[in-house]
């Protein structure tokens, strides 16, 4: 609750400063002007300069460090005496047989999308056959076997279409016309949130070789979602309570508490990189909207609240540490001794599901895998296999600063080969 509060405090504050009201009607004028631009608001170049980010990564991380558990001290849990990362919490996470168990079909005897030298298949025949199941999982419109399908890999040509199946998004007349609400509220109101939102596209996205030609499909979707208060429902299963703003005057008193932004979601810094990746797939707005919003109330919002969720940010966290510690110890003994904490590191990778981080290509290949196994786990693991990928170069670092250019740049990673080494061809 005190971080929630902490991030309203911060906004408002903003709104006093800046002396702007965190909502309100636009002149006629302007609706007319942004209706017109609406396909390229990305030419506009307001002075932003006043705005900065509600909150970054970094700034949720220290929240989570300073988490403890009221319920019991460290010391009536044995096996959580030892755990020497940053997270003071002790959550049941899962160790590397539980992990193999579970992502199986990552064997090294199965065949993947984004191998390219599997023993047992040589590729192209692997391919050629998956792209066939594909067609047929698709023809069926089966959910549950384009899921479980996925797990191997998307073929290019049948992602868009598998995940929109997962996600139940079939694009209806009442779902376009639904978007246009939101739409027409955009247009009709102006939130202190757009300015952020604005401004996170222009710090993040356009400054990126990949999705800086997506820009003007970012601000549309995130408009849109800031004023979409169906995605309030999904604070009801997660733990997470929304920002409530209070109309000026009237602090305190619950009545006039009204949820800002609409959607009970505050953008962060890099909040749009999760829209980003969906531009590749879909194209037509309404439906690259829907698929954003189902992914966030799925997946994404787990990756900045606090639960125990065990595909919350606080579980990936501490599974991240626990792999790393158990099966590389002498490497996390040393950046630990030298003042890297290995998550001050991967903490913003897994916030923001590697997007920005990796290439597309292989993104893409890892959100097959959230989607074919309804979880966030493999975000932890990936982490602690890059930390393994890159072991040699890090045991010769002796500063954060060094450790993290180690690890600076992820473009030219293979998830899938990463993955598997580290699952299957660990010693445990």
């Amino acid at each position: 609750g005190s971080w929630e509060k902490r991030i309203l405090k911060s906004l408002n504050s903003m709104c006093t400063e800046l002396n702007i009201p965190l909502a309100q009607k636009r002149p006629v004028n302007e609706q007319k002007e942004l209706l017109n631009k609406w396909n390229e608001m990305g030419t506009d170049e307001p002075d932003l300069s006043l705005f900065r980010p509600v909150y970054a990564p970094k700034d949720f991380l220290e929240v989570l460090m300073n988490l403890r558990n009221p319920n019991y001290e460290n010391g009536e849990q044995p096996s959580f005496r030892n755990h020497l990362g940053l997270i003071q919490v002790p959550l049941k996470v899962k160790d590397i047989p539980e992990l193999k168990e579970d992502f199986s079909e990552l064997g090294l005897n199965v065949g993947q999308l984004g191998i390219d030298d599997s023993a047992q298949v040589p590729p192209e025949f692997f391919e050629n056959e998956h792209v066939r199941v594909g067609q047929k999982v698709l023809a069926e419109q089966d959910s549950a076997a384009a899921q479980q399908y996925v797990r191997q890999g998307c073929p290019t040509a049948l992602r868009a279409d598998l995940w929109a199946l997962i996600l139940n998004i079939s694009n209806q007349q009442e779902d376009i016309l639904y978007y246009e609400q939101l739409k027409s509220n955009v247009i009709q109101h102006d939130l202190l949130v757009d300015s952020l939102i604005y401004k996170d596209v222009k710090l993040t996205a356009s400054n990126d070789d990949y999705y800086f030609v997506f820009e003007d499909y970012l601000y549309q979707v995130l408009l849109c979602f800031s004023r979409d208060t169906s995605v309030l429902e999904h604070f009801t299963y997660s733990s997470a309570t929304p920002p409530k703003s209070y109309i000026q005057g009237k602090l305190g008193m619950e009545e006039y508490a009204v949820f800002y932004p609409p959607n009970g979601v505050i953008p962060f810094h890099g909040f749009s990189m999760y829209v980003a990746p969906l531009c590749f797939l879909y194209h037509e707005p309404s439906k690259l909207y829907q698929i954003f919003r189902e992914m966030y109330v799925r997946f994404f919002f787990r990756l900045h609240s606090i639960s125990s969720h065990p595909s919350g940010i606080v579980s990936l966290c501490l599974l991240f540490e626990t792999l790393l510690q158990t099966h590389l110890p002498q490497l996390f003994y040393h950046l630990r001794e030298i003042g890297a904490q290995p998550l001050r590191i991967s903490f913003k990778w897994m916030v923001r599901a590697f997007s920005g981080y990796l290439a597309t290509d292989q993104l893409l290949l890892l959100w097959d895998r959230i989607l074919g196994y309804n979880s966030l786990e493999i975000l932890a693991v990936l982490a602690a296999a890059v930390f393994a990928f890159r072991a040699v170069n890090l045991m010769e670092v002796t500063s954060l600063a060094a450790a993290e250019a180690v690890l600076a740049d992820l473009s030219t990673l293979k998830v899938m080969p990463l993955l598997q080494i580290f699952l299957f061809a660990t010693v445990t």
